[in-house]
């Protein structure tokens, strides 16, 4: 089965742009039609999609995202990577990678002074 695992981009401050990436193992993104997604859960709140993107490179967005993020491709490093702009701290959550139905473990990500 398709494992995914999410880097950790550690404390981030307000403003700067948040780097996270999912590495794909046991599966290709190139080889696979899944939506490769990024999502997250704030502190006391429910699950919240992000975007996803496709093998093909097609990307799709919320629209609460659609002015901050970016998700790209490296297919053969593996791996797809989420580029989210001008964070606050609403934006501490813990963000989770997903595809064809698996789940990374999560990364809890906070943004802070």
């Amino acid at each position: 089965q398709v494992r995914l695992h999410e880097s950790d981009p550690g404390m981030v401050k307000p403003s700067q742009t948040l780097s996270l990436t999912c590495a794909v193992s046991n599966g290709t993104i190139a080889n696979l039609n899944y939506y490769w997604s990024l999502i997250r859960q704030a502190p006391g709140k429910g699950l919240d999609w992000i975007g996803f993107i496709t093998w093909r490179g097609d990307s799709y967005y919320s629209s609460s995202f659609e002015n901050r993020a970016s998700i790209s491709t490296d297919t053969a490093k593996k791996q797809y990577t989420l580029q989210l702009t001008s964070v606050t701290s609403e934006d501490t959550a813990v963000y989770y990678c997903s595809a064809g139905g698996f789940w990374g473990q999560g990364v809890q990500v906070f943004v802070s002074p």
